[in-house]
């Protein structure tokens, strides 16, 4: 993982990072910390390390974990969030107090290696399609209660965000289209409803492609396209009369090996549940002295 290179992100929401760590910690310490509590109360130094390559992300939930335990600490951090790193890099060093370095320490790593994991595989399949135009971007399949921290993370580590949740966009699905008996009367229908958010529909066949085309929304999801349709898929949509102006995603059965595959067929986007759902937490560690 070569360079320095930091993709621009739009940053947490403070709220949410606060309200993050306070669930988060009230979940460990419960009534109090007993084992911190037989050490003595003094001054500490603690090293965050690193112990493989990665992207980092999760600093604001680390920083919040440490501050709300003991707001003097101070956290000199040593990397930016979003730069990629090699195995044995210390990210930060930390002085405060040693009982609230210890108490702190599993809770600001699960969120820092859950993120930076998040991160550091929404990076590698950026890099995969680099260059193509098509950009990655990430589903609802996120750890509850985490959402916003994981979306975060997709774009620290350059991909891009689906819809945060079922309120702020519709999507038409194979049961909203059996419900309204085709993808066009689902369509009127959405519009009809909630004009003013946006409206992705996912189609299943040829047909219904052009029925969503010809109807107009902004998006179209083929799912479960083999190579052949998918082609097809995309020659329909950017010849006359739709001319490419409403753009393609693909999602459903998406493989690591197989995106360089499906980004050159000229899809605009690639959704991948992955990124936040199989994550694989980066491994670091806390080290006090």
């Amino acid at each position: 993982m070569s360079g320095t290179t930091i993709p621009a992100f739009a940053p947490p929401d403070p709220a949410i990072v606060e309200a993050d760590v306070a669930r988060a910690l009230a979940e460990d310490i419960g009534d109090g910390d007993a084992t911190a509590a037989l050490l003595p109360d003094r001054a500490g130094r603690a090293r965050l390390l690193c112990k493989e390559p990665a992207v980092v992300c999760g600093r604001p939930w680390f920083d919040a974990c440490h501050r709300a335990l003991d707001p003097q600490v101070r956290i000199d951090w040593q990397v930016a969030e979003g730069q990629r790193v090699e195995a044995g890099t210390v990210l930060a060093v930390l002085h405060g107090r040693a009982r609230a370095l210890v108490t702190a320490e599993r809770t600001s790593l699960n969120f820092m290696q859950t993120l930076s994991g998040t991160a550091t595989a929404t990076a590698a399949h950026v890099e995969t399609v680099r260059g193509t135009g098509t950009r990655i971007l990430d589903t609802r399949k996120t750890l509850p209660g985490l959402r916003h921290a994981q979306k975060y993370a997709v774009r620290v580590g350059g991909g891009h965000n689906h819809r945060i949740g079922l309120f702020d966009a519709v999507m038409l699905k194979e049961n909203h289209v059996r419900a309204f008996g085709s993808v066009a009367g689902a369509i009127r229908a959405a519009r009809a409803a909630r004009p003013e958010l946006p409206l992705v529909v996912e189609v299943e066949t040829l047909d219904e492609l052009r029925e969503a085309l010809a109807e107009g929304c902004d998006r179209v999801l083929i799912d479960d396209f083999d190579p052949g349709m998918r082609r097809e898929a995309v020659a329909i949509a950017r010849g006359a009369p739709f001319a490419g102006r409403i753009p393609l995603e693909v999602s459903g059965g998406v493989e690591f090996d197989g995106l360089p595959a499906i980004a050159a067929d000229g899809v605009d986007f690639i959704s991948i549940g992955g990124l936040t759902k199989h994550v694989r937490a980066i491994d670091l560690s806390l080290k006090l002295g």
